[in-house]
């Protein structure tokens, strides 16, 4: 099974607010395993970033003046994705900005039923836990060295591992049932002729002299 792990980086936190999405990242998972497939791009968003956002992920007006806009990369994103489930940690977020810059593209809404959201999944599995990207990390061991602000593609790749722990582990896809069952095949074996089992005249006539010399045998009333 074909899935895309997203992450978006944006200007602030509703796009109805004039907020706008400044960097895309996505990578292939297929199976629960990545394929090295990934979909990466900073956008201008032609409006200046605030100070709490570019505290977030460190991109700066100065960084993302010329770069290219959304209507520019949006076709490369969506093919990119085809028609694959779309796995991303608070989807809400997510789809409701890329929807926003669709709409504002004249191009069609994704379907929220495409999203697969492992915020809700860590919140089922975990309930009262800390299910933040980095707390999830924290819980299944991933590592967070390199991560010192927040990055699409970087936060798609940490997502990625999350994701297939949340989802039973590494082993997970794991279909035996499609594995192929080697059956050992029977080994020969060498019969032999059957032994002669039946007592001597001498060994009847000392039997009986042995049960004659018993008190009592049980199997005699």
């Amino acid at each position: 099974m074909r899935e895309i792990v997203f992450d978006t980086e944006t200007t602030g936190i509703f796009p109805g607010d004039g907020h706008r999405i400044v960097e895309l990242g996505a990578l292939e998972m297929v199976n629960k395993v990545l394929t090295g497939r990934s979909f990466h791009t900073y956008i201008d968003p032609c409006r200046p970033m605030p100070k709490d956002a570019q505290g977030v992920h460190g991109l700066s007006s100065d960084f993302l003046t010329g770069r290219p806009v959304f209507e520019m990369v949006i076709d490369d994103f969506l093919a990119f994705i085809e028609d694959s489930p779309l796995v991303a940690h608070n989807a809400q977020f997510d789809m409701e900005f890329l929807n926003w810059e669709l709409r504002r593209a004249n191009m069609t809404p994704l379907p929220l039923d495409r999203a697969i959201d492992t915020l809700e999944i860590a919140r089922k599995k975990h309930p009262g836990a800390k299910n933040t990207l980095d707390g999830l990390c924290t819980r299944y061991g991933v590592d967070l060295s390199g991560r010192t602000k927040h990055g699409a593609l970087l936060d798609a790749e940490l997502l990625a591992r999350v994701y297939v722990e949340l989802s039973g582990g590494r082993q997970i896809g794991f279909d035996l049932a499609q594995q192929a069952v080697e059956v050992e095949a029977p080994v020969a074996r060498a019969t032999l002729a059957p032994r002669h089992h039946a007592a001597s005249a001498d060994e009847l006539s000392r039997h009986a002299a042995f049960v004659a010399g018993l008190k009592d045998p049980v199997w005699l009333h």
